[in-house]
């Protein structure tokens, strides 16, 4: 299947989509945080933090319905960003079946509201309009100011402790058709990692047909960890594009420290961990370093060597080359290794086929008569060794989670099992459970005595 086949196939969620907007610095990312009830989206007192659309599931009064963050409408970033911002901004309206516009109640309307108040005129949707930073009704006559933009009713609200947020969200929700989050809980979550600049955003933006998310040369672009949804033929997935990686050595700025906590937090939150390689490049220690963090949190693993269309190669050289690279990262010998070009699209979406067959995997269960039989035959193969001069004795195993698969063997001496001995087991499951493309977690207790 071509790609533009398949582009044909992205159908994004279909509830209904409900946009944040406002100049920088208002309130957006933590009116946001409030209403999905998470810390998804990047909160600093820094004007611009937010570039990029981030989405979120969100439930009010039994009405589901999607949230979107956006960046900071402004004439006052920098120029390499400025336009971009503005461009999602757009994007962000003209997606959305209502709207938010968030004003700043400590500092009144400015030349930015007009602008944007205007623009949102144009657009002909449901717009709601939030003056924030209201902490109670004494604070309320400051609504006044914002009249002169022409709008209303204007809602007084604080994102920061929930004030007032009932009446504008009784308000939204009561135009947006009634859905149920039930599908929410299927999607599988893929978080695309790596170091700064090598194609993160452009990957996403390739595979979604779409520049949904904020690419430019400069590493450092993508603060956030940014989701966002959509379907490929009928299968729903959330894709988190995060900051660039870098070394901790390398990392000064407060903000730059917050946006790679989120994107070790997106981590944790995922399912499958895409780590980007530079192909050009190469592998480098700190590529090893953010594949080890993805492994340390049980996740998945695919890893994408990107750039592939500006490597030179004949196919006996490019063999030697990804052979190379399964040498570097030997620890992830079990996570499939795909050559993609994010910018020309090359292999690009054959990402979600190994998505499919290692969600599979992760997310297994064994009945634990067919894992001990396994576990019998692998034991008989190769006896464990002897510890304190007595045989090690495998008594029965049990499977007590998936994503990853875990598996609880019980023996009778746990601290006898050397690291050599685990790995042999581990890798004689893959083999007969058809388990190779996901990591796997072996877990040994003492039977207790009866």
């Amino acid at each position: 299947m071509n790609n533009q086949t398949m582009e044909k196939d992205f159908e994004y969620d279909m509830k209904p989509i409900v946009a944040i907007v406002g100049r920088p610095n208002v309130g957006k990312s933590t009116l946001f945080n409030r209403i999905t009830r998470s810390r998804k989206a990047l909160v600093d007192g820094s004007p611009g933090v937010t570039r990029d659309r981030n989405y979120g599931d969100a439930l009010w009064d039994d009405v589901a319905f999607t949230l979107v963050d956006t960046g900071g409408f402004s004439d006052f970033e920098s120029e390499e960003f400025g336009h971009l911002v503005r461009y999602q901004v757009i994007q962000a309206i003209e997606e959305a079946d209502e709207i938010v516009m968030l004003f700043d109640g400590r500092q009144g309307p400015t030349p930015i509201d007009t602008d944007l108040v205007h623009l949102l005129r144009r657009s002909s949707k449901p717009v709601f309009y939030g003056v924030n930073k209201i902490d109670g009704p004494r604070h309320e006559s400051v609504l006044s100011d914002f009249y002169v933009l022409g709008v209303g009713p204007l809602y007084p609200v604080s994102a920061e402790d929930g004030y007032g947020l009932h009446d504008l969200m009784d308000a939204l929700t009561a135009v947006l058709p009634r859905s149920t989050p039930e599908a929410a809980s299927h999607r599988i979550r893929l978080a695309v990692i790596g170091r700064p600049n090598v194609g993160k955003s452009s990957l996403i933006n390739r595979l979604l047909g779409d520049q949904r998310l904020l690419v430019s040369e400069i590493p450092g672009t993508t603060r956030d960890a940014v989701d966002t949804i959509c379907k490929v033929n009928n299968k729903e997935y959330i894709l988190i594009d995060t900051a660039g990686i870098r070394r901790k050595g390398r990392v000064r700025k407060k903000l730059e420290k917050f946006s790679i906590i989120k994107a070790l937090r997106s981590l944790n939150r995922c399912d499958i961990a895409l780590v980007m390689i530079d192909a050009v490049e190469g592998v480098t220690d700190q590529d090893a370093n953010i594949a080890g963090y993805a492994l340390e949190r049980g996740r998945a693993c695919i890893i994408l060597l990107n750039k592939w269309d500006l490597i030179e190669k004949d196919s006996k050289a490019a063999e030697q080359y990804v052979n190379a690279v399964k040498d570097r990262l030997k620890f992830l010998s079990f996570a499939p290794m795909l050559t993609i070009s994010a910018l020309t699209g090359q292999r690009a979406f054959k990402i979600f086929d190994w998505v499919e067959k290692v969600y599979g995997q992760y997310t297994t269960r064994i009945s634990t008569g067919r894992l001990n039989r396994v576990f019998e035959a692998i034991i008989n193969q190769h006896q464990p060794p002897v510890y304190r001069g007595r045989r090690i004795k495998f008594y029965y195993a049990t499977q007590v989670s998936a994503g990853p698969p875990r598996f609880v063997c019980f023996v009778n001496f746990p601290k006898g099992i050397h690291f050599s001995y685990e790995r042999y087991v581990i890798n004689r499951l893959r083999e007969k459970l058809g388990l190779d493309g996901t990591p796997i977690r072996l877990i040994f207790r003492k039977r207790e005595k009866k």
